[in-house]
């Protein structure tokens, strides 16, 4: 018996869904060139923009905790605590504690409430430098190489053809190993690659145009390398960098005409929009996504089942952040019977999904919606070790946000310590973990681990050599 994918008030077809407010008509959406030259001094060291080197830091609120974040642009905005409590439906008393730490806060519900009131960006509230290690992998290249290679904008510009085009075949070859490097939480590899795979990709696609079998393949391929991009830059916290290649993805997969890629760069689209704040916009995309591939379920292959399912998850986490409980609920159910019908766990389509996929967003969605203690009870009887390294340390970083609120911080940091070990760069990148752990370590007396892994983390200030 097929699935009947939620229902909304209007059915979209796919060249009238526009992802981003500022971003419209099916033209621009189908323009994906590509650089003719490539200068591959781009990519190694720190990088030159015409308007001269480019700045890693974000402002003078990046040693801020998000408490001081929220004290600071109140008062910029020249308001009271009883002014920002009263937008936000809360007690001045709620935010005060805010303000001062003694209140964490990490649901991004509420934190997007706060960003709203104070007419900034979630980012500005909760972002900070990516400032990541050099090592022998990525050597001095590291996530400004990236923005340079997505924000070039000599793709658009028609040159001359590159004297021998990239061969599909190697760059398919080349996309699956970064996607490897993905759900393995090789962060450095990824980080070396990445910028020329984007550049390359994106020179195929200006030789082979879109005339041809070859032109189509090379734009699916292109979907398929900005899909990566965007899941990494998501897991750094580079959120507008996220955006912009999510919709360049979105921008290949139309031309691709490959329905699936479609459906799974819209996936990366919401995701993208989830980790900006905009969950209404994240969950109607979503809604219209499952919708135009509802008709292809009834003989649905794994890899559409994965599609549709992973659109499901997408739209539980933007529904739980929106604290609708009713919405979370029912994109649980449809991605649950997704899964039910493939049957155990996969990894079509570098989706991961399956039946553990679905359960470990249980535990999100949860903690998302303030059920703490269903997250406790739940999270640590899912087991993730079929599971790539990628959503089993995601996971584990998920227990570790529910055992820090429950107020058993020697677990979290020992589920912290454990994950560290298989997956050094996602434990120390990530957002979440970052800020559990920089809330640990403002305890009174803060374990000596907490401390050693805020060093690791290049926390300021928690050099364990130092008195």
């Amino acid at each position: 018996m097929g699935m009947v994918a939620p229902r909304f008030a209007h059915t979209l077809a796919w060249d009238d869904l526009s992802p981003w407010p500022y971003v419209t008509g099916s033209a621009w959406l189908r323009t994906l060139g590509a650089a003719n030259v490539v200068n591959r001094e781009y990519f190694s060291g720190f990088v030159t923009t015409g308007a001269g080197r480019l700045n890693l830091m974000r402002g003078m609120t990046d040693d801020m905790t998000i408490g001081q974040r929220v004290a600071f642009y109140r008062q910029r905005r020249g308001m009271t605590q009883a002014v920002l409590a009263g937008l936000v439906a809360r007690s001045e008393d709620w935010l005060r504690k805010v303000e001062h730490d003694v209140l964490p806060v990490d649901r991004l519900s509420v934190l997007r409430l706060l960003a709203t009131a104070l007419d900034i960006s979630l980012g500005d509230l909760i972002g900070e430098p990516v400032l990541m290690a050099w090592a022998d992998e990525s050597g001095r290249r590291t996530v400004p190489a990236l923005r340079v290679a997505l924000m070039d904008h000599r793709q658009f510009l028609i040159a001359h053809q590159p004297a021998e085009p990239p061969r599909l075949d190697a760059l398919a070859g080349e996309i699956a190993a970064q996607w490897e490097d993905y759900q393995n939480s090789r962060y450095a590899r990824l980080t070396q690659r990445l910028p020329l795979l984007i550049t390359d990709i994106q020179a195929a696609c200006q030789h082979y145009g879109t005339g041809s079998d070859d032109g189509l393949r090379a734009h699916a391929l292109a979907a398929s390398a900005h899909q990566v991009a965007t899941a990494f830059l998501t897991k750094l916290g580079e959120a507008d960098l996220a955006a912009i290649s999510a919709t360049r993805g979105l921008a290949a997969a139309h031309t691709s005409g490959d329905n699936l890629m479609i459906g799974s760069l819209y996936r990366s689209v919401a995701h993208a929009l989830v980790s900006i704040g905009e969950f209404e916009q994240a969950v109607a995309l979503t809604r219209a996504a499952a919708d135009h591939l509802e008709p292809g379920l009834g003989d649905a292959t794994p890899e559409y089942l994965s599609v549709y399912g992973m659109l499901h998850l997408v739209g539980a986490v933007a529904s739980s952040r929106r604290e609708d409980r009713t919405d979370t609920t029912t994109f649980l159910s449809e991605a649950d019977m997704a899964a039910t019908r493939i049957g155990h766990d996969a990894i079509h389509l570098w989706t991961a999904f399956g039946p553990t996929n679905v359960a470990i967003h249980r535990v999100t969605a949860a903690m998302e919606l303030g059920d703490v203690q269903v997250a406790v009870d739940l999270g640590p009887r899912v087991d993730t070790r079929a599971l790539p390294v990628e959503r089993r340390v995601r996971h584990a970083i998920e227990i570790a946000r529910a055992f820090v609120r429950w107020n058993r911080a020697d677990d979290a940091l020992a589920l912290l310590l454990e994950a560290e070990t298989y997956a050094p760069e996602q434990v120390r990148y990530h957002r979440l973990s970052r800020l559990l752990v920089r809330e640990m370590i403002r305890h009174p007396r803060p374990a000596d681990r907490a401390i050693e892994l805020a060093h690791r983390m290049g926390v300021r200030g928690t050099d364990p050599r130092r008195p």
